[in-house]
């Protein structure tokens, strides 16, 4: 027998107390518009590499497709990314298979961006759960501000891929979770899905930010500076240095090889290698000029004459290295305060 799909988690009817979520929303910093939070073993999963001719190569004749795996390491780990499309049905009632992509990438930062406001975000520590509130005016308000410009239309079918797609995770061949980037999506005082912008809509966010909450597993990071790259790559590697370089400093560097960055990204995958290099320093160079890197190095690997690998070494500019010392200050006093919580 088939089995049964669980009811659907709801939203909490009142606000919960919850010092996590209090640490979660508190940042050092002295414009706090321009920060946000990144949870590594999430931003880790590669899902948003999708770009539309990429995904009209996986539709079948009649619009459908089958799920995608990709397989990638974390931290040493082997681990695969199992993604089943949302289907969508379209004007003329036929459907249509989506994978998520650069808007859906754009609109969850939106959104997580959103959830650090408590007038927008619930986190119940209890059971793990978090929950951010919207509207799809919100959304095209935001992401027209931060240069990311989306019609409602688009948006609109982004939160409906978000929310019907699934994503399976899997470490060292164990499935450990599997779930929509926005899951139970309830549209609030409204019979009509998604129709009215200005209608407000709550969405339960993946249990990997929610433990991240309860664990204190998060790091603060310039909103304001990913939201500006064009390059999706370049956000990526943004990210990582993020959560990897902490220690960011004029004598201190970083290094990561071609050949990582290739199978842990999902993001290069151009018809010729060489397209793919270049599309590693075309986003070196967006980070160094907005402000990340101060300068980077490339040292090929060569059997022979062919290019094997490539190391590239960072060295992080004045405006990161700032913001990587307020990200540790916070960092260091969310777990005291935890812990004389804990401790009272």
């Amino acid at each position: 027998m088939p089995r049964k799909k669980p009811p659907a988690t709801v939203p909490p009817s009142t606000p919960i107390k919850s010092i996590q979520y209090d640490l979660f929303a508190l940042f050092v910093t002295n414009e706090p518009n321009s920060v946000s939070n990144t949870v590594e073993l999430w931003e880790s999963i590669p899902k948003y590499f999708f770009t539309p001719k990429q995904v009209e190569k996986l539709r079948t004749a009649d619009g459908l497709a089958r799920p995608c795996k990709w397989e990638y390491s974390y931290n040493g780990f082997p681990c695969t990314v199992k993604i089943q499309p949302a289907l969508i049905e379209e004007e003329d009632g036929n459907f249509r298979a989506y994978f998520p992509g650069v808007t859906e990438e754009l609109v969850e930062e939106a959104l997580k961006k959103f959830f650090t406001d408590k007038h927008y975000g619930t986190h119940d520590p209890h059971n793990a759960e978090s929950w951010v509130r919207f509207s799809l005016s919100m959304l095209y308000r935001e992401l027209m501000a931060r240069g990311r410009s989306r019609s409602y239309k688009e948006i609109k079918r982004a939160i409906e891929i978000m929310n019907k797609c699934n994503i399976a995770f899997f470490k060292e061949g164990k499935e450990l979770w599997s779930g929509a980037i926005l899951q139970d999506l309830v549209t609030v005082n409204r019979k009509e899905y998604i129709a009215d912008t200005d209608s407000h809509h709550i969405a339960r966010l993946p249990l990997f930010i929610s433990n991240a909450i309860n664990q204190i597993e998060y790091r603060q990071f310039n909103y304001d500076r990913l939201m500006s790259c064009n390059e999706q790559l370049a956000r990526w590697i943004y990210k990582r240095l993020i959560n990897r370089f902490r220690q960011a400093g004029f004598l201190n560097q970083y290094h990561f090889m071609y050949s990582d960055i290739e199978q842990s990204s999902g993001l290069l995958q151009q018809g010729r290698e060489t397209d793919n290099r270049k599309k590693v320093i075309s986003s070196l160079e967006e980070l160094q000029k907005c402000g990340v890197l101060m300068r980077y190095e490339t040292d090929e690997r060569k059997q022979g004459r062919k290019v094997v690998d490539i190391k590239y070494t960072l060295y992080s500019g004045s405006d990161f290295i700032r913001e990587q010392k307020a990200a540790n200050k916070r960092a260091t006093d969310a777990e005291r305060i935890m812990a004389v919580n804990n401790s009272s």
